[in-house]
């Protein structure tokens, strides 16, 4: 039986303990050693660079954080190092610098950002991984990077994430609806289930909920974790002190 009780043993940092106002980005050095300071079990998300590096970065194209219009797998780590996170000194971390940092103190919530997929960042992560002494689980919107998982890493904890993405033009209907039902998990079988609050509740979560844990990502209120919480086993948060914290 894995061992999933990391996962809701205390609220989940979404991207590190982050706060723009105070001058500690999202998915930084800064945003998860405060994490660590307060105990909290982090989620952070993972991209392979060009030159097959596996760095901590949420989005595709660095523009929104770096103010650079380029995405990130077409850049080396090394061109990566010329940018800050927004305006401080902070670079986007490598994945191996994060897992020294934290070392087994807390929980680690990993997302495998793919587009296609090939294998290659589960591979290099799996590499990672299997070399680092602490608790941690992998997510993924992707089933293919889950697969890997589950042929390859069966012992890892493994989830999927989820959403109805009501507003998302660019995704086929086709392509919501699998990802919203989570009909994948009928071959999957992951171990819990991470699903968008804006589309809770809902009988797919309910039913799932019976056999799995849920998370509910992201709580940015005060409202959003009172809603959230009755659908959901434990929460991925922001501004974390606006909650009780257990």
């Amino acid at each position: 039986m894995k061992d999933l009780s990391f996962l809701k043993d205390t609220l989940i940092a979404h991207r590190g303990y982050h706060d723009k106002e105070k001058g500690i980005p999202e998915n930084s050095i800064a945003a998860f050693k405060r994490a660590i300071r307060y105990r909290y079990t982090i989620e952070l998300d993972v991209h392979l660079t060009k030159d097959d590096k596996l760095v901590v970065f949420h989005d595709h194209n660095l523009k929104r954080m770096c103010n650079v219009d380029k995405n990130i797998e077409d850049c080396t780590y090394k061109e990566l190092l010329k940018y800050n996170l927004l305006d401080t000194k902070y670079k986007i971390p490598l994945l191996e610098e994060v897992l020294r940092l934290v070392e087994g103190k807390v929980g680690l919530l990993i997302e495998t950002k793919v587009k296609k997929h090939d294998g290659k960042l589960e591979k290099i992560l799996a590499y990672l991984l299997d070399n680092y002494n602490g608790l941690f689980a992998i997510q993924s919107f992707h089933p293919l990077s889950i697969l890997w998982f589950k042929k390859n890493r069966k012992e890892y904890i493994m989830g999927l994430l989820a959403s109805d993405f009501k507003n998302r033009k660019d995704m086929s209907n086709l392509r919501k609806n699998i990802i919203k039902t989570l009909i994948s998990d009928i071959i999957l079988k992951v171990n819990f289930i991470a699903y968008d609050i804006k589309a809770l509740p809902n009988s797919y979560v309910e039913s799932k909920r019976k056999s799995k844990l849920v998370l509910g990502w992201t709580i940015r209120t005060k409202e959003d974790y009172d809603k959230s919480i009755k659908y959901c086993d434990n929460l991925i948060c922001e501004h974390m002190d606006k909650y009780k914290i257990n």
